[in-house]
């Protein structure tokens, strides 16, 4: 009976955001909602005693950026078209900002997202997405510039060269 309170205190508590990082990854919200599905999955399943709701919330984070990452790789999701879709979660004036921050390369898009949605600081994403904290304060600088570019100039030349160098 814990593991259901505990569950659904989890899902009560934290599935929205994990629905965000998911759609802001994958940019279609049943593949967004089908990942958070896994992971929810994955942490029922999981036998692991976890220090802190924080804790969790952390994990959940790791967990949907991995199954993310997952999902683009499979062999289905590179020989799909995608379809153009609505996102009718987003207020009208969010819609155009995050299809500026779709530009970006999913490594600049999660730090975004965690930075200036969830409010963490540099060092909590550092030790979320395991990566050195100069790594993330180095691509959140980068992001910025390339997001101040998109929306600035309309995606200018120079801006498209720089994209495409990071995301190599």
């Amino acid at each position: 009976m814990a593991e259901v309170n505990f569950m659904e205190h989890v899902v009560e508590k934290y599935s929205d955001m994990m629905i965000r990082i998911a759609y802001q990854n994958l940019k279609n919200q049943s593949d967004a909602q089908d990942c958070v599905q896994d992971v929810l999955l994955k942490l029922m399943n999981l036998q692991k005693d976890f220090e802190s709701f924080e804790h969790v919330k952390a994990w959940l984070i790791r967990a949907t950026v991995n199954r993310c990452r997952d999902y683009l790789r499979t062999f289905w999701t590179k020989k799909r078209a995608a379809l153009t879709e609505d996102h009718p979660e987003l207020m009208p004036e969010e819609q155009g900002v995050i299809e500026e921050v779709w530009k970006l390369p999913v490594k600049y898009r999660n730090v975004i997202y965690l930075y200036y949605y969830e409010d963490y600081t540099i060092a909590k994403i550092a030790q979320i997405l395991e990566m050195n904290p100069a790594t993330v304060n180095t691509q959140l600088q980068r992001a910025r510039l390339l997001l101040k570019d998109i929306l600035l100039e309309g995606s200018s030349e120079d801006g498209q060269e720089y994209l495409q160098e990071c995301s190599e």
